[in-house]
């Protein structure tokens, strides 16, 4: 959700998340989390405090002035873009280590059969 201000309508939360606040909370099918802290007083919704309480990634661009409120994580959100050292093989057997292209941008791709 692309944010130009620190509040959320919460019409368009609800519209673009599924999450609705509620007198019980923050609310998405039969799940409410309690969070008085999200709502500010003017009755929008404090996007920082919605972001923690949900688990959402924030990031922000303060040269543009704009924020993006990533979709609730689960507890399993990364809490940086940075990738740990991984050591692999490449297609013919070959030892290569993912530090070597530093200061590069890299996609990595991973699949499982299963």
């Amino acid at each position: 959700m692309l944010l130009t201000d620190a509040t959320i309508d919460p019409a368009t939360f609800a519209a673009e998340t599924g999450w609705e606040s509620k007198p019980e909370g923050l609310c998405k099918g039969d799940v409410c989390v309690p969070a008085p802290e999200a709502l500010a007083v003017d009755g929008q919704l404090d996007a920082a405090a919605v972001a923690a309480k949900l688990g959402m990634a924030i990031v922000r661009d303060e040269a543009s002035g704009v924020a993006v409120l990533g979709p609730e994580s689960g507890g399993r959100a990364l809490t940086s873009a940075t990738v740990p050292d991984l050591n692999l093989e490449d297609v013919d057997g070959n030892p290569f280590d993912l530090a070597s292209l530093h200061g590069r941008k890299v996609l990595l791709v991973a699949w499982a059969s299963w």
